[in-house]
């Protein structure tokens, strides 16, 4: 497996960003403002992250997702170790990540790789989605905030 930065004449991989965003607004918007780096297994794009600055010295990840047919092989993981290696590479002091309160297996995964629990967006899918969300059986309502110095 390559992870790479995508080429500004690459197409992204709209089904992989949706599969972390239902928003084609909100994943448009992201790709317009960050880097999108993708996972692929020979020619087959499996794995999908942006990094997106968000404040002169953070840079925050967004859209990370990894195709339902290779999940559960350790590749979220590693898509998530690059973007806190790049983020360091690219001089941030510090990387932060949102999720869900469904987001369960996120959570976890996020705080293996040495994020922390920083804050809770109440209410934040209400706000900025106009469909109701749901993931491991809860509504997805609240946005909980990670961080990690790097």
């Amino acid at each position: 497996m390559q992870i790479r930065m995508l080429m500004k004449h690459e197409k992204p991989p709209m089904s992989l960003l949706l599969l972390a965003d239902p928003s084609r607004k909100v994943v448009e918007s992201y790709l317009q403002r960050g880097q999108c780096f993708i996972a692929q297994e020979k020619e087959q794009i499996i794995g999908v992250y942006v990094l997106l600055a968000t404040r002169p010295e953070t840079i925050e990840l967004v859209n990370l997702a990894v195709d339902e047919g290779y999940q559960g092989r350790g590749i979220g993981k590693k898509l998530v170790l690059h973007a806190i290696a790049e983020a360091n590479r690219l001089g941030f002091k510090t990387i932060e990540v949102g999720t869900g309160n469904s987001s369960i297996d996120q959570l976890a995964l996020y705080q293996k790789c040495g994020f922390r629990i920083t804050g809770i967006d109440k209410d934040f899918f209400l706000r900025h989605y106009s469909e109701k969300i749901f993931e491991n059986g809860i509504q997805v309502v609240d946005m909980i905030r990670l961080a990690q110095d790097l």
